[in-house]
């Protein structure tokens, strides 16, 4: 039992997998940090002088009462950022590599090496006339 369990974490993409996840959680918290302390100053130097930029208190004596748009297009951001570099980083390479791995499309696959060598034999009996008609080989 703790062989299978041993052999199912040492297959690869058990092992490929943990790495891009932690990968992602890693890239996820550097872009969450660019939003943070890059993108809000930003939205909020364009939203009006107030820290929460585009946000809006719906009762004046609650704080918790605050929506707060600019939080709101850190994570838009945050989340097209993260999905463009999974996409551009992992989706197209892999897509690239399985295709290169099937072959073209459009490319027909090649023949047995035996049903070419009948093939070449059948021409040449055909081109010799020692076919007889009506017959095909």
């Amino acid at each position: 039992m703790i062989k299978g369990f041993k052999d199912f974490l040492m297959r690869g993409n058990v092992v490929d997998l943990a790495v891009g996840i932690a990968i992602g959680v890693a890239f996820t918290t550097l872009v969450g940090a660019f939003g943070t302390y890059f993108v809000n100053p930003i939205v909020a130097l364009v939203g009006g002088g107030n820290s929460n930029g585009f946000a809006w208190q719906i009762l004046d004596d609650n704080p918790k009462t605050v929506i707060d748009f600019g939080a709101l297009i850190n994570a838009l951001i945050v989340f097209v950022v993260t999905m463009a570099v999974i996409y551009f980083a992992i989706v197209v390479p892999m897509q690239k590599l399985q295709s290169l791995r099937k072959g073209e499309p459009g490319e027909p696959e090649a023949p047995p090496e035996e049903v070419a060598l009948l093939r070449e034999i059948r021409d040449a009996l055909n081109r010799q006339g020692g076919s007889t008609p009506g017959s095909t080989l």
